[in-house]
Parts: C-alpha cells; sequence; structure tokens
C-alpha cells in the first residue's frame, strides 16, 4: 500500500519538468523576439575618426614634445577593442574599462536589453545599443563572439585591440563548474567529479552540435568566431592564429595580469591610477578543482588548439615583457601591487573578498552560476573619507550593475535572474 508516495513523487517530479521545460521555451522566445534584426543591406558610412572630446590630442603626439624632465609627453589613446573572453579574469578589467571611459568622458558600443552582444551568435554591428551606420564609439568590451569585420565598422580604424588568455587546463575547470548546467551534454555524467569522469573519455559526453556544446571544449578558440572542433593540426588553426597576432596589439595573461597590465599601460599610454583593481567575479577556493597532473594533461589534450593559441601568445606576451625590461616590470608590478593594497585598506571592509552570503549590500551581490553561490563579492567600508567614496563604490560594483550604473538595460538578464530565484536555481 506504499504505491501512492511513489506516485506522487513522480507526479511531481514531472510537474517541475514540465514547468521548467516551459520557462525554458519561453525564455528562447524572449531571446528570439529581443534579438536585433541582422541588417545586412545597413548603408556603409566611414566610421569617424574619433569620437573622443580631444581627438586631436588623443591621435597626434608630435615626437618633439617633452615634459620639462625630458621625457617624452604621451596621450591617452582612448579608441579600444577588448575582446572579453570567457572566465579569463575579464570582469575585472571591465572594471578598469568603465572607470576609464568615465574618467574620459567617452562612448560605449553598449548591447542592448543584456550584458552580451548576443553571444554565442556572431558579433554583428546591428547588435550594438542604438547603432546607426556612421556613429561614433570609443569603446566596445562585452562578451561576444568575434567579428573583424563587423568590430571594424563601430569603432576608429586605428582602435586599439586588446584581449585576454588564460592556461586552456585552469580554463577547462572554470568553464565546467561556471557553465555545466547549461551544457546538457554534462547532465548524464554520474559521480562526485563530474569533470574527472567527463576528462577521462570526452568523447563519451561530447557532441560538436549540442547544445552551448562550446563550453567545454577550446572555448578560447570559439569565442574568437573560430571553428573549436577543428583538428589541431588543420591549417586553418595555424592562419586564425596569426590573424589573431595581426589584429590585436596586446594579448594580456590571466596568470601575469599585473604584468600585462603594466604592459597595457605603456602601449596605451595610460596613468598608474588608472590600472587599481580588485580581483572580481571570483570564486571561493572550496569550489575549485585542484587539477592533478594527469588530469591536467588530459585537459591540454582536450583542448589542444586553445593550448596551441596560448603557448603562441605566451611567447610573444614574454617578449613584450622582455622589450620593456625585466627590472622595470619588477619594480612597477610592486608599485601597483602597493597602490591595490592601499585601496583595498581604504575599501573594503575587513580588507578581503567574502562568500556569497555574507555581502550585506544587495548592489554588491555579484552574479552567480546557476545552483551554486560560488562565487565572492565584497562589503564596502562605511565610513570612507569623501575623497575615495566614490572611486570604493566603483572599484567593487560587480560587472551588471555597473552596466545598469551606465544606462544599459539589462531586462533580458533581469528577467532570467527573477526566473532563477523562483526555481531556487
Amino acid at each position: 500500500m506504499m504505491v501512492g508516495k511513489p506516485v506522487r513523487q513522480w507526479r511531481s517530479i514531472c510537474k517541475g519538468l514540465i514547468l521548467g521545460a516551459l520557462l525554458t521555451t519561453c525564455m528562447i522566445l524572449l531571446y528570439c523576439l529581443s534579438a536585433p534584426e541582422v541588417q545586412f543591406g545597413l548603408q556603409e558610412v566611414p566610421v569617424p575618426y574619433s569620437c573622443a572630446h580631444r581627438p586631436s590630442a588623443a591621435h597626434s603626439i608630435p615626437n618633439s614634445s617633452h615634459h620639462p624632465s625630458g621625457q617624452p609627453i604621451c596621450t591617452p589613446k582612448v579608441d579600444i577593442v577588448f575582446m572579453k573572453t570567457h572566465k579569463t579574469a575579464s570582469s575585472t578589467f571591465l572594471n578598469i574599462l568603465f572607470r576609464f571611459g568615465e574618467k574620459h568622458h567617452l562612448k560605449f558600443a553598449f548591447p542592448n536589453s543584456r550584458n552580451d552582444f548576443f553571444y554565442p551568435s556572431s558579433f554583428h554591428r546591428s547588435q550594438v545599443k542604438d547603432y546607426r551606420p556612421g556613429m561614433c564609439f570609443n569603446i566596445i568590451c562585452n562578451h561576444m563572439r568575434f567579428n573583424a569585420a563587423e568590430v571594424a565598422r563601430v569603432l576608429p580604424a586605428d582602435a586599439s585591440y586588446i584581449t585576454i588568455l588564460r592556461d586552456p587546463a585552469d580554463l577547462a575547470e572554470s568553464s565546467f563548474h561556471y557553465f555545466g548546467r547549461v551544457v546538457p551534454l554534462t547532465w548524464k555524467i554520474s559521480g562526485e567529479d563530474k569533470l574527472r569522469e567527463f576528462l577521462s573519455d570526452p568523447n563519451l559526453y561530447y557532441d560538436p552540435e549540442g547544445f552551448n556544446s562550446f563550453y567545454l571544449k577550446n572555448l578560447l578558440f570559439f569565442d574568437f568566431g573560430q571553428d573549436n572542433n577543428l583538428n589541431p593540426d588543420d591549417p586553418r588553426v595555424d592562419q586564425a592564429i596569426q590573424e589573431i597576432s595581426k589584429r590585436f596589439q596586446l594579448v594580456m595573461l590571466v596568470e601575469y595580469f599585473e604584468e600585462s597590465l603594466i604592459l597595457l599601460k605603456d602601449a596605451l599610454c595610460w596613468d598608474m591610477e588608472d590600472l587599481l583593481f580588485f580581483k572580481l567575479n571570483a570564486r571561493k577556493d572550496s569550489t575549485i578543482s585542484k587539477l592533478t597532473p594527469e588530469l591536467r594533461s588530459k585537459a591540454l589534450q582536450w583542448n589542444a588548439i586553445d593550448w596551441k593559441l596560448y603557448q603562441y601568445f605566451n611567447d610573444t606576451f614574454w617578449r613584450k615583457v622582455d622589450a620593456y625590461g625585466r627590472q622595470r616590470m619588477i619594480r612597477d608590478v610592486a608599485e601597483l601591487r602597493r597602490r591595490n593594497a592601499e585601496m583595498a585598506a581604504v575599501c573594503i571592509e575587513g580588507g578581503q573578498a567574502v562568500d556569497a552570503g555574507s555581502i550585506l549590500e544587495t548592489s554588491m551581490q555579484p552574479w552567480q552560476p546557476i545552483g551554486e553561490r560560488s562565487i565572492m563579492g565584497y562589503n564596502l567600508k562605511k565610513n570612507i573619507d569623501k575623497a575615495h567614496r566614490r572611486l570604493c563604490r566603483k572599484m567593487l560594483t560587480p560587472e551588471l550593475q555597473y552596466l545598469s550604473d551606465m544606462g544599459v538595460n539589462l531586462w533580458i538578464t533581469r528577467l532570467w535572474g527573477h526566473i532563477r530565484d523562483i526555481l531556487h536555481w
């Protein structure tokens, strides 16, 4: 006579599945309705040279101009394409870019209704909020699947192209944790350590045509608009890497984030104060899987194209460091760390990041992966002196809140957040 209880459980499960399917269908419909129509017949109008308030100063630096100290005058470059790759500390760098743009009154090319350019669809200029042919923008920096020809139609021809890479094994672990619940291919993996099970035989679970499958293999290469399922020895892989090398003036590395910022400062003529940062969107250590040498090797083998990409730009990175000067780099990194530590003491309650449940202000709560509360954040000190109050808040503001503060309408992102709250995802 215990049949009734299992039946009720199955009915409850079925109702939950049906509700989830209906909500997912609604979200897909909303996405389709909100996605801008790609207008292939858009009139071709030359992009203005720059829409900065000081365009002549920003692009014309006489070789003979010097400070009284004898050092050449350097004017910040303000036209910037930042190719925001996934799980690469790019949210931290975005905060730096937002503050730089506000400081110089620059115009951002933002997406409309969400925080990315309708990723994973290929970028098209019609996805830019309020875009019209010939409009002038200084910075584009939100997530996109890169499309060089379309990006070039949004910013001036001499814009600086910047991006960032991460060791593919660590990126694979982070991506698997953060996006796993939105990749149906991972749902059938059993056991506690799903990543280990997946890497033991990825082909058992992977389908190149599977929904969101790109999160599981060569995600960096996919972000650059390339085919992430190519054979690593395919000549198109090397060709794509060469095209990326020609297009991007600086490819930063997560593992050497501060050194990357110093190279950026040198390349774009920024000030040291422009580089100040707090690490945003970071995970709790307890949620990070420690890759054994065996698993790391398997992760790199599975993400062989990303590994090839990373190795190439790791070499170019250290050539740039050598050209900058190793000892000079050590001094400048130490200075940046000193300034960041000073700001942490001024701005952050307790001086460090805390678990999501310990963040007091709703406006300081970072976006969390589905089913997790693993992304840490900060509590702003209560009695910050007037000189630092505004900067502290901006440095600690998560990406979505900062975008809203800058006037970006994130209704799709926020609606999805409300649905997740209702379903306790």
